[in-house]
Formats: C-alpha cells, sequence, structure tokens
C-alpha cells in the first residue's frame, strides 16, 4: 500500500519552503574559498554574515530508480561583483543527472564538465528548466533583486562531493556587468 503522506509534498515557490523538511542554511561564513575576489568576501564577512541561501530536501525512498528533490531559495545580493551563490557540488555517483526548474527571480547556473574543465552559464528562471548532465559541477547563482527559488530533481543514490569543489573551485566564475551576468575564468577577476 503507498502512502500518501511520503508521497506528497507542498511547497512555497515564493520562499523556497518544503512542508515538513528542515531546511539546511549557509551563511557568507559557510562559502569561504567560493568566491574568487577574497578582499570583497572578506570585507563583507567583517560587516556581518548574512544568509546566502537555504535548501530543504526530500528523500520519499531509496530504492533504484527512486527520485529525490530539494527546493533552493538563494537571497539577492553581491560580493564584489560577483553574485550570491550556492556552494556547488559534484554528484558522488559521478553519471548522476539532475533537473533545475526555475520557480521565482531570475538567476543563472554555472555548469563544469569534470573531466574537460569546459564551462557554460545556463539562465534560471520561471518557467525555464536547466539539465545538468552527469559528470557535471554545478552551481547556481540569484544574478536578480529578488530571491531565486527552485526545484531540484535528482536520482536517490546521486549523493553530494562538495569536497572535490573545495579543493579546486570552478574555473570559472559569474560577473555582474552592465547589469548582466558574464561568465570569465576566475583567474581574470
Amino acid at each position: 500500500m503507498l502512502d500518501l503522506d511520503r508521497l506528497l509534498s507542498r511547497y512555497n515557490p515564493a520562499t523556497g519552503e518544503l512542508a515538513g523538511a528542515k531546511p539546511v542554511e549557509r551563511r557568507l561564513a559557510d562559502l569561504r574559498g567560493c568566491f574568487a575576489d577574497m578582499a570583497a568576501y572578506e570585507a563583507a564577512l567583517a560587516a556581518g554574515n548574512p544568509l546566502l541561501y537555504r535548501v530543504a530536501s526530500v528523500e520519499p525512498a531509496r530504492g533504484e530508480g527512486d527520485l529525490h528533490y530539494g527546493v533552493g531559495c538563494i537571497m539577492p545580493g553581491k560580493i564584489g561583483n560577483e553574485y550570491f551563490m550556492t556552494k556547488g557540488h559534484l554528484h558522488a555517483w559521478r553519471p548522476a543527472a539532475e533537473f533545475y526548474f526555475g520557480l521565482t527571480g531570475e538567476g543563472v547556473m554555472l555548469l563544469e564538465d569534470e573531466a574537460t574543465g569546459e564551462s557554460r552559464m545556463a539562465p534560471l528562471r520561471p518557467h525555464h528548466a536547466v539539465y545538468v548532465p552527469g559528470h557535471t559541477a554545478h552551481r547556481t547563482m540569484n544574478a536578480g533583486a529578488v530571491p531565486l527559488t527552485y526545484l531540484g530533481v535528482y536520482p536517490a543514490r546521486a549523493g553530494h562531493d562538495y569536497g572535490a569543489i573545495a579543493q579546486r573551485n570552478f574555473r570559472c566564475v559569474v560577473v555582474g556587468r552592465a547589469g548582466q551576468p558574464v561568465m570569465i575564468e576566475r583567474n581574470q577577476l
């Protein structure tokens, strides 16, 4: 018999809240090493430790073929010219792909092929979906003036590998130039 309480979830697309799920919150201090402009990072941190984002996840089942999902909310803001962002990750099970669906706000995703280092930027906004192939590091940024919320759906066995990103980071960063997000090489900042 199917347990409907496990199968149904209610989320608020405006706030990223997910009923029954405790969100993981990340503050500026939690993203040390993610921003390329370390002087801007240290100055911002000295002024406070704001909430950058939160993600709540639902893991209804763990069997082969099952899916998990999370609802995220990234606050608007910048550190220097870099947008508030998530830590970014690879999947522990590298072949796992993921879909991100934009709910509110304006954002971008930075995608980096693990083998080649090739990077690309994809818009994430309402009524848009971004497909993240397996073996691809991904990071989400809020490029707008209001909170960015999104829904991510991934295989139950995907897992998250934050350590690989913490060790080598992304090759590129996304900065605001003339009011638009632009991807540049990290060493060009």
